[in-house]
């Protein structure tokens, strides 16, 4: 059965609520947890549940991504698995870029008709989970369904974010309605009395659908609807067979700063919701990265990746990303390091020393909260950043704040002594 579905993993349009992780990146190429990328996190579930032939959508900042697949996702040369980039083309039928989720699929199904399949899985390049889609796909079959979307229960509070969909007691979808802000008690659905004692009664769709090859072609062909979550979706509850897969597991959406910083942390606890360490491990690039090298750092609750050097004095509830330098007597707590793309040489770090200007990473006596240091950053000696009063959100050149978060862009150079 699994032989005959197809991912599509869909990239997501500018990103732009990630800016600026994605001034020179597509979502999915965002790099988590110090050493992976957000597409790594569809694509391993995909694989981990027996589908291995994926395709991922793309149209914005896309040249990162594709070097990404290119350089991770090898199959054997005796083996029908791929993972493919397909980005926004023009063609004789559409001259135009994807529209949204469902006009992004609908240009694409011509890449998928050279393919043997009876069901495609969709999914999101932004979320964090780990579900067994082989179970789903099983659901779907027994219960003859012509599509089935993931949701999970929700409490009130987070009703008004969320497409919220009434189900009967067969798992039958009847209705739903699109990010509600008052009056949606009635909407309350069946759920686990663990859900219903956390008051999660309410069912969100998750954005992760299975549809059978007719259905998804009777709904995509010869109709100018572009959004699966506000057209497609919606429509087809009163025409076909939908079905809810209740998951009930940890699962978050990682489309803005706060919600991705907050998930970065998060694996830092000391079981955290998503479990890095378990059988149904993350695949990413295999870099070949010496071990990293700690000197005199207090290391509490804190990840660190490979082909690190560190000298700080302490690292707190954070996460270091692969090729990061850190210098003496530096504080840092609540962050997100994302690292280097490559090692400065020796030579280079000399001349930096005797000009006085940054090397890239982080320098000597540094105090840093709650930040996200993005790639290839060059930050001085003496920086401090969000040690004092909150920053008013705002853009301010070399960085940003949101919600008490600094962002410091990719390649930023922050001279010595500055203080943010």
């Amino acid at each position: 059965m699994i032989s005959n579905v197809i991912c599509i993993v869909l990239g997501g349009g500018q990103g732009s609520r990630l800016s600026p992780l994605t001034a020179t990146r597509s979502k999915p190429a965002v790099p988590i947890a110090g050493k992976y990328r957000l597409v790594d996190i569809p694509i391993s579930n995909s694989l981990h549940s027996g589908i291995d032939r994926i395709f991922v959508l793309t149209q914005f900042n896309s040249a990162s991504l594709n070097k990404h697949i290119k350089n991770t996702y090898h199959f054997s040369s005796f083996s029908e698995a791929f993972v493919d980039i397909l980005a926004a083309e023009q063609t004789p039928s559409s001259v135009a870029w994807f529209q949204g989720t469902a006009d992004a699929v609908r240009q694409s199904l011509h890449h998928l008709a050279v393919h043997e399949f009876e069901y495609v899985l969709i999914l999101s390049g932004d979320q964090l989970y780990q579900i067994d889609f082989e179970e789903m796909i099983g659901q779907h079959v027994d219960k003859g369904a012509d599509i089935s979307i993931a949701t999970i229960p929700v409490h009130a509070n987070d009703v008004p974010g969320f497409g919220i969909l009434k189900t009967d007691e067969e798992s039958n979808i009847t209705s739903f309605i699109e990010k509600p802000k008052k009056d949606f008690e009635s909407w309350a659905s069946e759920v686990s009395p663990e859900m219903a004692a956390q008051g999660r009664v309410y069912l969100a769709s998750m954005g992760i659908y299975i549809f059978n090859k007719d259905t998804l072609y009777e709904l995509l062909e010869g109709n100018e609807n572009t959004d699966f979550g506000k057209e497609i979706i919606p429509q087809s509850i009163q025409t076909h067979k939908v079905v809810s897969y209740q998951y009930e597991g940890y699962w978050t959406d990682i489309g803005t700063i706060p919600s991705f910083f907050e998930a970065n942390l998060g694996l830092t606890d000391d079981i955290p919701q998503f479990n890095l360490f378990g059988e149904n491990h993350i695949y990413t690039r295999a870099r070949m990265l010496p071990p990293s090298k700690i000197s005199g750092t207090l290391l509490e609750k804190t990840i660190v990746a490979d082909g690190c050097i560190i000298n700080a004095r302490s690292l707190k509830r954070s996460i270091i990303g692969i090729r990061t330098r850190i210098g003496v007597d530096t504080e840092i707590e609540n962050c997100y390091v994302m690292g280097s793309d490559n090692y400065q040489t020796l030579e280079q770090i000399q001349w930096s020393r005797e000009t006085e200007t940054p090397i890239m990473g982080i320098g000597d006596r540094c105090k840093i909260k709650n930040a996200i240091i993005d790639k290839n950053t060059y930050i001085g000696n003496d920086v401090s950043i969000n040690c004092g009063e909150k920053l008013p959100d705002g853009d301010y050149g070399d960085y940003t704040s949101q919600d008490g978060i600094v962002v410091i862009k990719k390649r930023a150079v922050i001279p010595n002594g500055t203080v943010i």
